[in-house]
C-alpha cells in the first residue's frame, strides 16, 4: 500500500467520527433493553442451533495513578483490596451469566482490558483464569491477549502471564518523551519498555502491540518523530497510533490538561503524515484505521487474505464473534443485540447483590441496522463490497436500497479515495487512510445527526 498522504486530504476530513467497533455504535444504546431482553438473547443462542464461535471480554478497572489523557472506564485507587472484592462480582456474574448460556462452550479469543489489568496480584490473576476456565473451554490456537501497564509488571510477571496462557501482550507506552510523560502523568523511562519486550520475546509471546498516542500536550512534530524512531528500534508487531481526543466535558481528567499545551491542528496532522512515513519505512503494514503491523504478523496476513474482523476491541483475525463482557462498563455482544454493564462499582455490585446480570443499556438490531453493520464491517476490514453478494445475504437490491449512499460516495471517487463500478466498490490505497469517513456515509444515524462532538477525529 502506497504511504503517499495528500494532506489537504487530512484538512479535509479531520472531523469527529464513530471507530466502529460496533454499528450501531454504542451512544445509541437504549435503557429499554435491560437485564430481561440480555437474558432472552443468551437463551435464543442457547436454544440455537447455528451460533457464532465465542469470545470475552473481562473489564479491570483500577488503576493505581490517574493518567491525565484516559477516557476510559476506570477507578484510581492504591487499595488493592479493592480487586479481590471485584473478583468476588465477577465470579458471581460468570455464574449468572452460565445459568442461562450453558457452560463449558470454546472461547477462541479473550481480552483483559481496563484500567489496567496488571493491577491484579499475580495470584488474583491466576485465580480469574481459573474462574473463566471452570465455565468455558479455552481453545488451542486462540487469542489470549492482556493489556499491560509498563509500570506494574517485571519479566517475572511476564513469565506468569504466559504461563496462564495469555499470547499477546499490548503495552501503553503512548510517547517515550520524559516532558510529555510528566504533562499527562504517566513516567515509564523508554529503557523499562524496552526490556520487557525483549523479555516478552524471549519468554515466547506470539505477538505483541505498542500503543501510542499523538496529539498530547507539549508534544510537537520533532518530539514526536524521536519517539517514533525509539519505536522503530523496537520493533513490536503491532502498533496502535491513536489521535488524543480532547473531550474536557465529557472526561474529568482531561480538564488537568491545558489547552495551551496541545499542538495546533496542523501540528498533529504533520505528526499523522510523518508517522506512516516512518511506519512504512520500517517494514510496516497499515492494516487499517490506526493499526499497524510487521507483515508476517498474524493481523497483516489476515488483511492480506481478506480476513480482517472487527468488534469491540478494534481489528482481529479471529471470525465473527459473539462476545461475553464481564465486569463494570463492558459491552457485549449476543446474536443480533448489543449489552452494556453499569459503568459504576456501587450499580454493578447492587445488580449483583440482587442476583441480576447489572446490564444496564443495550440495543436489540433491527433488520436495516444489521445489513448497515455488514457494510460498514465489509469497508472498515476489506476495503471492497460486492453488491451481488451483499444483496443476496440480504434479500435487497445492494443499487436501489443504497441508492443515496451510493451517489455520495462519488465524492470520495473524484478524490481518487474508492471506485465505484456496477457491481461493486473498493477503497483505494489512499482510500484507507479515509476509511472511517467512507464507512459513515453508510451511517443510517449519522444521516442528519448534526452533534458529532462526541465522537473523537477520524483522522
Amino acid at each position: 500500500m502506497s504511504h503517499a498522504i495528500d494532506e489537504q486530504l487530512l484538512r479535509r476530513f479531520d472531523v469527529p467520527g464513530p471507530r466502529y467497533t460496533s454499528y450501531p455504535t454504542a451512544d445509541r444504546f437504549v435503557e429499554a433493553f435491560g437485564n430481561d431482553s440480555y437474558i432472552q438473547a443468551l437463551e435464543q443462542r442457547r436454544a440455537g442451533s447455528m451460533a457464532l464461535p465465542l469470545s470475552l471480554y473481562v473489564h479491570i478497572p483500577f488503576c493505581e495513578s490517574l493518567c491525565y489523557y484516559c477516557a476510559c472506564n476506570k477507578v484510581i485507587t492504591k487499595h488493592h483490596g479493592k480487586s479481590e472484592e471485584y473478583l468476588r462480582y465477577l465470579s458471581r456474574e460468570l455464574e449468572l451469566q452460565v445459568e442461562h448460556f450453558g457452560r463449558g462452550h470454546d472461547v477462541s479469543q479473550m481480552h483483559l482490558g481496563g484500567g489496567s489489568p496488571t493491577f491484579l496480584s499475580d495470584v488474583e490473576l491466576s485465580d480469574l483464569v481459573d474462574m473463566i476456565r471452570r465455565h468455558f473451554n479455552l481453545v488451542a490456537g486462540g487469542e489470549f491477549s492482556i493489556e499491560v501497564d509498563p509500570r506494574t509488571v517485571t519479566p517475572a510477571r511476564l513469565r506468569h502471564l504466559h504461563r496462564l496462557g495469555f499470547n499477546r501482550l499490548s503495552f501503553g507506552v503512548q510517547d517515550f518523551d520524559p516532558t510529555v510523560q510528566k504533562a499527562v502523568h504517566r513516567v515509564q523511562p523508554a529503557e523499562q519498555v524496552f526490556a520487557l519486550v525483549q523479555a516478552a520475546r524471549e519468554i515466547g509471546f506470539e505477538s505483541i502491540n505498542v500503543d501510542l498516542i499523538y496529539g498530547l500536550p507539549l508534544q510537537t512534530p520533532e518530539s514526536f518523530r524521536h519517539t517514533l524512531e525509539q519505536v522503530r528500534a523496537l520493533r513490536p508487531d503491532r502498533i496502535a497510533l491513536y489521535a488524543y481526543a480532547h473531550l474536557p466535558t465529557r472526561f474529568k481528567p482531561q480538564r488537568r490538561i491545558l489547552s495551551a499545551e496541545l499542538p495546533s491542528p496542523a501540528e498533529k496532522l504533520t505528526m499523522l503524515s510523518n508517522s506512516l512515513n516512518i511506519l512504512h519505512d520500517a517494514g510496516y503494514d497499515y492494516v487499517g484505521m490506526d493499526h499497524f503491523a510487521l507483515p508476517e504478523d498474524a493481523l497483516a496476513v489476515a488483511k492480506r487474505q481478506g480476513r480482517l474482523h472487527r468488534n469491540f476491541q478494534g481489528y482481529s483475525t479471529q471470525p465473527d464473534c459473539d462476545l461475553i463482557a464481564l465486569g463494570v462498563s463492558a459491552i457485549g455482544r449476543i446474536g443480533a443485540t448489543y449489552s452494556q454493564n453499569a459503568k459504576t462499582l456501587d450499580e454493578y455490585y447492587d445488580a449483583l447483590d440482587q442476583g441480576r446480570l447489572p446490564i444496564v443499556r443495550g440495543l436489540a438490531l433491527t433488520r436495516d441496522d444489521i445489513l448497515r453493520r455488514a457494510v460498514i464491517m465489509a469497508i472498515m476490514c476489506q476495503g471492497q463490497v460486492d453488491f451481488e453478494a451483499m444483496g443476496n445475504a440480504h434479500l435487497i437490491d445492494f443499487p436501489s436500497y443504497f441508492a443515496r449512499e451510493l451517489e455520495r460516495l462519488r465524492d470520495f471517487e473524484t478524490m481518487g479515495l474508492l471506485t465505484v463500478g456496477e457491481g461493486s466498490l473498493e477503497v483505494t490505497a489512499q482510500g484507507w487512510y479515509f476509511v472511517r469517513a467512507i464507512a459513515m456515509t453508510f451511517d443510517k444515524y449519522l444521516q442528519g445527526d448534526q452533534d458529532r462532538a462526541r465522537f473523537s477525529k477520524i483522522i
